[in-house]
């Protein structure tokens, strides 16, 4: 579905957008779901790239188990592209 924030592409929502879409609304909506935040708990931050993409996870251990407290990806301008790959996980943390 990224395809389609592409700058002139016509939108077209496909039946493979139509699949991705209800299976990511299908994965949002079943556990791990989110959680508020707990300011007495530590913080986890996993981030992580790709050739044409970032994404990065925030969350808390509760009992043990990682919970996500917000989600949050971005795909790559053709200059972010050329970033190494350690700088653009670094801005994935940004």
């Amino acid at each position: 579905m990224t395809h389609l924030l592409e700058k002139d592409t016509p939108f077209v929502f496909s039946e493979d957008c139509i699949q991705a879409f209800q299976t990511l609304k299908k994965k949002l909506t079943k556990a791990p779901i989110l959680i508020a935040l707990n300011w007495d708990l530590p913080f986890e931050l996993m981030c992580d790239a790709s050739d044409f993409a970032i994404g990065a996870v925030l969350g808390q251990r509760q009992e043990k188990l990682f919970r996500p407290i917000h989600y949050a990806s971005k795909t790559l301008t053709s200059a972010e592209s050329n970033y190494t790959m350690t700088e653009k996980e670094m801005l994935a943390v940004v």
